[in-house]
């Protein structure tokens, strides 16, 4: 479905279901040089199972028009204004990565139209190392390659996992290189860049008043699981530990649909 939003065009998959009615919503946001693919399964899933689904591409991503948005600040306020697009009133936010915090936010700038907060593979602060950034900047494809190393908790899924001719590693290298190529300019070093300075992170946690979720991977070397404590503690949030790296969706989608359906009930 495109929608048009802050004057631009903006896409959002409905999970397989037309977008219609007044049901409860949720609002899918993916992480860095992601797109709204990497929602698939979830998607479908609740919009089978009584939701109205948005899983969006962010601006320059995807089949979103650009330019990238840069702060996580603006993220926010764009989701905000695709629900006002959509003529959703609430929804629940779901975010991974540098999602997880767009939804943080948008929760915190309008707390009575957040019904729930879901931050998958998350951490606060997200501070890139130095090195990553430089690498991101100077040889994005030796960057992504590296990503896609540390966001798999092994050098190979068993096989056919989860589905028959999945290549787990494969498959996320396709994406980030495919949402890279079809970006204006380094989409990989914006995207990092916009994680690493999110500075607002306790304060808007402080003002979220919704029930509010975490999904960690105990192998996640990208958002490490322990880097999640005070930020929980100031959502007091529900926690839902998945023996999984920081590509949950992919490495662990059972476990994280179980979570999802512990967090949001269909």
């Amino acid at each position: 479905m495109k929608l048009q939003v802050q004057a631009r065009t903006a896409y959002a998959y409905t999970g397989g279901k037309p977008w219609q009615g007044d049901g409860p919503c949720i609002v899918f946001i993916h992480g860095a040089l992601n797109d709204h693919s990497v929602w698939t399964l979830l998607a479908r899933w609740y919009a089978h199972h009584g939701y109205r689904v948005l899983a969006v591409d962010q601006p320059g991503h995807g089949r979103s028009e650009g330019p990238p948005l840069a702060s996580i600040e603006a993220l926010a306020d764009w989701v905000l204004a695709l629900l006002d697009a959509a003529g959703a009133r609430t929804a629940h936010l779901v975010g991974h990565s540098m999602g997880s915090l767009v939804a943080l936010e948008a929760a915190s700038r309008a707390p009575a139209r957040a019904a729930g907060l879901v931050m998958v593979g998350t951490a606060y602060p997200m501070k890139v190392s130095d090195a990553l950034l430089a690498t991101a900047r100077d040889d994005p494809g030796r960057a992504i390659a590296m990503v896609n190393a540390f966001s798999h908790s092994g050098i190979a899924a068993k096989p056919s996992y989860p589905g028959p001719g999945a290549w787990l590693r494969g498959g996320a290298s396709a994406l980030m290189h495919r949402t890279q190529d079809g970006a204006e300019g380094n989409l990989f070093e914006h995207d990092f860049r916009v994680c690493d300075a999110y500075a607002n992170g306790l304060e808007a946690a402080g003002r979220v008043t919704c029930r509010a979720h975490l999904v960690v991977g105990t192998r996640d070397v990208m958002t490490p699981a322990k880097a999640t404590r005070e930020l929980a503690g100031m959502l007091d949030a529900t926690v839902s530990r998945i023996v999984s790296g920081h590509a949950l969706m992919q490495e662990a989608p059972d476990a994280v649909l179980n979570a999802m359906r512990a967090a949001i009930p269909a």
